[in-house]
């Protein structure tokens, strides 16, 4: 679809402009490996920016998980959502009580893409991560041929904070560390702590 290609190159190239996005490979290094790139949140640029800070070949391959309540609100949000970063969007307002928010990330899993998910579940308002939901350990449990890779995402709580209308131009990166794994008889309480604080530990001693 030219519309989202070109859309694309823009997004990118305005991310790049506005607030740097560069990534900083300290732990691991560019691999095609099936992943899920999981991040601190804390503004709606951080999708944006983990997914253009990428290499283009594991950039098209890679799904950020989003809100649908927030990115499938209107037809502009879905275009940028589902057209131009590939989104899976997921319903966190459960439609019906036996409804799975999780079943289209399972299902994108499932056909070999990887992911980009943010754990805290919403945008915080501190520099470090706040505790993880659950969804990181299901994910980790039932794949666990997928690697997980922490990010932290430097600056942009700052760049474009909640009721912001244009991001300011602050310089911003993505820091990529070193896999984790779910380990043998670990539960899910330890594992998504261990989780946080691999982000966390990215952040670097100004923050912590």
């Amino acid at each position: 679809m030219i519309a989202a290609a070109l859309a694309r190159t823009a997004l990118i190239a305005a991310t790049r402009f506005l607030v740097g996005g560069h990534a900083r490979w300290v732990g691991a290094e560019p691999s095609s490996r099936q992943r899920i790139y999981f991040a601190n949140h804390g503004s709606h640029l951080d999708t944006i920016m983990l997914w253009a800070a990428l290499p283009p070949p594991l950039r098209s391959r890679t799904h950020p998980v989003a809100a649908a309540d927030y990115w499938g609100k209107t037809a502009g949000r879905r275009f940028v959502a589902l057209d131009v970063l590939g989104c899976v969007l997921i319903d966190r307002q459960r439609a019906t009580p036996e409804a799975d928010p999780l079943a289209p990330v399972e299902a994108r899993l499932a056909t070999g893409g990887s992911l980009i998910l943010f754990p805290e579940g919403t945008r915080g308002t501190e520099a470090l991560p706040g505790p993880f939901k659950a969804g990181l350990h299901r994910l980790a449990a039932a794949h666990p041929e997928v690697e997980l890779v922490p990010v932290y995402l430097d600056n942009l709580a700052r760049a474009f904070p909640k009721g912001a209308y244009l991001p300011a131009p602050i310089s911003c990166s993505a820091r990529f560390g070193a896999p984790i794994a779910l380990r043998p008889g670990e539960d899910r309480g330890a594992f998504l702590e261990r989780a946080r604080a691999a982000v966390a530990a990215l952040a670097g001693p100004a923050v912590s």
